[in-house]
């Protein structure tokens, strides 16, 4: 029987967000959380704009955990400093823009805190609010999505999507390498490969636009072809 979870941790990767860093970390300290606690665990990306101090104020709080990156090495390299840190029996991935809301959270929780789920990502697809934007972006994004889920014999809705939620059981052991945004289809590719049971919940979503700070890009979603090949049938 599975020991009861107590304690989420709340990963979130940081890199040149200051005008909504603040904002969005007390917002994610007033979200519920299924009753659980909360262990909050920034990692600064070598930020230029003044999020490193916000970092820095904020890990001077009790449930804060921070990390400094003496460089720039992108998303997924944050992930992985922030999970080397995380103690929680569930690891949440939460973007430190204000995209993704962390009112969600309880839905995100509770397929695993019903024992139902090893795994849930948030879909910005399946019909919760959201912000409408690029149309490219979401063709782009479905088709990696499907490419994905072909490989990975699954039928997700939103592979991309930021919220992904597991319990840590789940990544022991698990050697992660991307540095960039490939840390999304190699999280899906490796946590399918061991038969983890996935679920997915509609979330709400307020996408922004390039000129509110947007950072992925085309050459992102041309790399994340070859991961999807890459971390499906390799390391």
């Amino acid at each position: 029987m599975t020991a009861p979870h107590k304690k989420v941790s709340i990963l979130i990767p940081v890199y040149n967000e200051a005008r909504t860093l603040a904002e969005l970390l007390r917002r994610v300290e007033a979200a519920p959380a299924g009753g659980l606690e909360k262990e909050i665990v920034l990692v600064d990306d070598f930020s230029t704009d003044g999020s490193r101090q916000i970092v820095e104020q904020f890990g001077q709080k009790s449930g804060y955990k921070i990390s400094l990156h003496p460089h720039n090495r992108g998303k997924g390299a944050a992930i992985r400093t922030a999970l080397e840190q995380a103690t929680g029996e569930i690891y949440l991935i939460q973007d430190a823009d204000l995209e993704y809301d962390p009112n969600d959270y309880p839905k995100l929780l509770q397929p695993i805190l019903d024992g139902r789920a090893d795994v849930v990502y948030g879909s910005r697809f399946t019909g919760g609010t959201h912000r409408v934007l690029y149309f490219w972006h979401y063709m782009a994004n479905r088709f990696l999505t499907l490419l994905s889920n072909m490989l990975c014999d699954l039928n997700l809705s939103d592979m991309e999507t930021c919220y992904k939620v597991f319990r840590s059981e789940c990544l022991k052991d698990m050697k992660l390498t991307s540095d960039r945004f490939g840390i999304e289809p190699e999280l899906t590719a490796k946590l399918a490969r061991r038969h983890f049971r996935f679920y997915e919940t509609d979330i709400s979503y307020s996408g922004r636009d390039y000129s509110e700070g947007k950072k992925i890009n085309w050459k992102d979603g041309v790399a994340a072809l070859w991961f999807i090949f890459r971390y499906r049938f390799f390391n």
